[in-house]
């Protein structure tokens, strides 16, 4: 994968970065040294202003060998089972049903809600909820499903004055223009964008002995995804818990694979979650509160200034925030009985079957998930290739 750093800065996100020091966070250059307390704008996968995905980084380059076929518009429906051997895979080709068989091994790799899905379609999973849905238990493995986990972001927000911010640089025509222009004469500027420009990991407690939440800092605002940015000058400043102790599923509505999951992430459905959410809050405002932030002159409007104990806080926590799109843990691995799959990655009880995702974290990383998306996926290709070629096995 190809890292860069951003190709942008915004004075008011310099700021934050100063007003952090006040609270006694450091600046750093990198948060990947083993210990991610401080801020820094985020590194990126890009190349010269492009975004540089998987895609680019590992499929392009191989795509025309002779032992490859990749098949688009074509969706999963379950895979085919022998006795406990996975043997194949059905799926929907174009619309159209289409089997496939396997000579060797089949890889599962459809994230922490598509495998759970998929595996309990296939007859793998609870007993009780495969039943209830008249689809035959061919292997009970209770932890299907079990153990959803997610980063819920708190999007705190405030209204300043005297710093421009993307609110105001995209709301005409000839602002969008200018932006356009920046992105094609220099690969800069907002249209270089990730989805959040400055992080800033910290403690929500002084009981932490490393970072437990992270912010993410946005020189913008809106009332939520999808929907335009307000028409004032503002900033988002999004708060997660990195280590949240609470606990959802992912389980089937039906025997249809084009009937959509039931997901409960069940956020904040512990004391001590809503107690970091709470928390998380007050370090908002601590933030914004700073001498270096006072030239701004901030203005909270979520949640608003007039929420202020710990339960209210909380609550509104649950109000104002949203998915940050980290969901893990559904296909956990371990050596137990609710185990999904074992240390190699292999489905307990099914031959012939791996998983390569981040449903088989045991439990969340405290960061971002999608370098360790691709390091589960490293280490699955090294265990292949240690089966095939047992000379590699390290």
């Amino acid at each position: 994968m190809r890292v860069e750093r951003q190709r942008l800065s915004w004075p008011i996100l310099d700021a934050v970065r100063e007003a952090a020091e006040e609270l006694g966070v450091p600046k750093v250059d990198d948060f990947n040294t083993g210990d991610n307390f401080g801020s820094s704008y985020f590194e990126v996968n890009q190349k010269a202003g492009f975004r540089f995905n998987a895609v680019r980084a590992f499929i392009r380059p191989i795509r025309h060998r002779k032992n490859l076929t990749i098949l688009t518009e074509a969706q999963a429906e379950r895979v085919m089972l022998t006795g406990r051997k996975a043997t194949g895979v059905e799926f929907q080709l174009k619309g159209a049903p289409t089997k496939v068989s396997v000579a060797g091994e089949l890889i599962l790799s459809a994230g922490a809600i598509g495998t759970p899905q998929i595996l309990q379609l296939s007859g793998i999973g609870p007993g009780s909820l495969l039943r209830r849905h008249g689809i035959d238990v061919l292997h009970d493995l209770a932890g299907v499903g079990e153990n959803l986990q997610d980063h819920l972001q708190i999007r705190t927000a405030f209204k300043i004055s005297g710093a421009r911010t993307l609110n105001e640089r995209q709301a005409s025509l000839s602002g969008k223009a200018r932006i356009a222009l920046e992105y094609a004469l220099k690969r800069s500027g907002p249209m270089s964008m990730a989805p959040s420009q400055l992080g800033i990991f910290t403690k929500s407690d002084p009981r932490f002995d490393t970072a437990n939440v992270e912010f993410h800092v946005q020189p913008l605002s809106l009332e939520a995804f999808g929907q335009p940015l307000h028409d004032f000058p503002a900033i988002t400043v999004s708060v997660c818990n990195l280590r949240p102790e609470s606990r959802g599923t992912v389980r089937i509505v039906s025997p249809h694979f084009g009937d959509h999951p039931a997901i409960a992430p069940n956020y904040l459905s512990t004391d001590g979650d809503r107690e970091v959410a709470a928390a998380s809050i007050t370090a908002a405002r601590q933030l914004m509160a700073t001498r270096r932030m006072g030239q701004f002159k901030p203005e909270e409007f979520k949640p608003g200034v007039h929420i202020q104990t710990p339960e209210n806080l909380a609550r509104a926590a649950g109000d104002i925030a949203t998915t940050i799109f980290h969901p893990v843990g559904t296909a956990r691995m371990g050596t137990d009985d609710t185990a999904v799959v074992d240390p190699e990655l292999r489905v307990r009880g099914i031959e012939g079957l791996r998983i390569a995702d981040c449903s088989i974290m045991p439990t969340i990383v405290s960061g971002n998930t999608h370098a360790p998306a691709v390091m589960i996926a490293e280490k699955a290709a090294q265990m292949l290739l240690a089966v095939r070629l047992p000379s590699r096995r390290q």
